[in-house]
């Protein structure tokens, strides 16, 4: 087993600490934050992400694991050094690689015998090359290193478990000294290993979330045509899930991806093109659709309302996808300003979201409109006008049809993820809007009031 330091503590960088330490390595996590340091030596973890805090816990009390500030300490005699710093976007869609390069001189003036330092966060391809030459630079001891590729490929609110059973690892190398250590690190995980070059490793990591990107932004175009012809875009991608060169992934039609990556990858990936003289033409397109898709069901929502001004709204959901408190990217950071401007009185509920969510939009008044924080769904939904489901949490995909027709006011609703079955809907007497499906019509109101339905909002 290796010593082993992670430059990052988000999810890339807290998921692989936490996950070498399960699989008997010991490591040493490195942040600059003092604060969230400090909250991990208590056990809790600074993400939302399933699993995470127990395995964090566990192997800090068998020794395993640790957290610090000092990267000196954390470097000098480190086996391998793992760059998981944020890249995020910058304005013209370029990878902003700042953190990489200040990680990459600390490791340079820190290393005190021979080191493999192995960048996981998402770079354009040739970084690697360049943070070798970097670190190298600024050297400061007479010691052997070299620098490899290692992409991770976990989603949020999967990350553990994706790590752990991961379908392959990819490493990227230029010698025989890296491809073996680096190798040898991840035989405790009893996984699938590639091995390529560094820059086919960096490649791979963007072709596959762009890829992915594609695909959802596919279905989703597919959706749209199908409302206009009559067709059902559910029993269309299953029959195309048959197919073994599709597969049944990504094929759940809605109102678009959000989330740290596939936004940020795939502009970054058309950014490198364009540097090369070259438009990925795919790529655009997906980006340009994916846009357009998540404000698709509020401008459907506008024509049919007219105004929202006056009008009690119920969000459900605020996190770009279920399983995490992540907003980046999340449909409702456009859909929610669209709304407060038009005078809606917004009431959102999110399990983990909400806190988040509240630091940019906190409860009260924004100009004509305002938000409410509803802790569960009825509370939300409670004399609504109309609803918005924007992730397909557990607890919105619990609520039965029966009880949109209950609690609202006008049961009308927009669904963004497609979770319930529109006949059920139909059947319930709820007007129900979905992506790529038909429209139930609206059969007058059953809302709560009529039914005597009373619950107070608790502050």
């Amino acid at each position: 087993m290796y010593k082993l330091a992670i430059a990052g503590t988000g999810y890339v960088g807290l998921v692989a600490g936490a996950t070498f330490a399960e699989v008997g390595h010991h490591v040493t996590c490195v942040d600059v934050d003092e604060d969230k340091v400090e909250m991990m030596r208590a056990g809790i973890s600074p993400i939302y992400e399933e699993g995470l805090e127990s395995l964090m816990q566990r192997n800090v009390e068998l020794g395993r694991l640790s957290y610090s500030t000092d990267f000196k300490a954390a470097y000098q005699d480190a086996d391998a050094i793992f760059i998981g710093v944020g890249t995020p976007e910058r304005a013209d869609g370029s990878a902003d690689l700042t953190h990489i390069a200040s990680v990459a001189r600390q490791i340079a003036e820190s290393i005190e015998k021979d080191c493999l330092v192995i960048v996981k966060s998402t770079v354009p391809v040739g970084t690697n090359d360049k943070v070798e030459q970097f670190i190298r630079d600024f050297l400061v001891n007479d010691v052997h290193f070299e620098v490899a590729s290692n992409p991770e490929f976990l989603a949020q609110g999967s990350a553990v478990h994706d790590t752990m059973y991961a379908d392959r690892f990819i490493i990227g190398t230029e010698s025989e000294w890296a491809r073996n250590l680096l190798t040898d690190i991840y035989t405790s995980f009893h996984r699938p290993i590639v091995n390529v070059s560094r820059r086919s490793a960096e490649m791979i990591k963007y072709a596959s979330n762009d890829f992915l990107a594609l695909k959802i932004s596919y279905i989703n175009d597919i959706a749209n045509l199908c409302e206009l012809v009559g067709a059902d875009i559910q029993d269309v991608a299953e029959g195309m899930s048959y197919d073994a060169r599709i597969g049944d992934k990504f094929l759940n039609a809605g109102i678009g991806y959000g989330g740290s990556c596939f936004p940020k990858d795939t502009k970054a990936l058309m950014s490198l093109a364009r540097e090369n003289g070259y438009e990925l033409r795919t790529v655009q397109s997906a980006v340009e659709v994916n846009e357009q898709q998540k404000t698709k069901l509020f401008k459907e929502a506008n024509k049919r309302l007219i105004t929202f001004n006056g009008l009690k709204v119920a969000v459900l959901g605020l996190t770009f996808k279920p399983g995490t408190d992540d907003l980046r990217e999340a449909a409702s950071l456009v859909n929610v300003p669209l709304l407060l401007e038009q005078g809606a009185d917004i009431y959102a509920f999110d399990p983990s979201g909400a806190v988040r969510f509240s630091t940019m939009y906190p409860e009260g008044r924004f100009g004509i409109g305002a938000i409410t924080y509803a802790s569960n769904v009825e509370q939300a939904l409670l004399d609504a006008h109309v609803c918005f489901i924007f992730t397909e949490w557990d607890e919105v995909k619990l609520t039965t049809p029966e009880r949109y027709a209950e609690l609202m006011r006008t049961p009308l609703v927009y669904d963004g993820r497609n979770i319930y079955s529109v006949l059920e809907m139909e059947k319930a007497g709820v007007e129900y809007h979905s992506v790529g499906r038909f429209s139930t019509k609206f059969q007058g109101s059953k809302g709560a009031k009529q039914h005597g339905i009373s619950i107070p909002l608790k502050k």
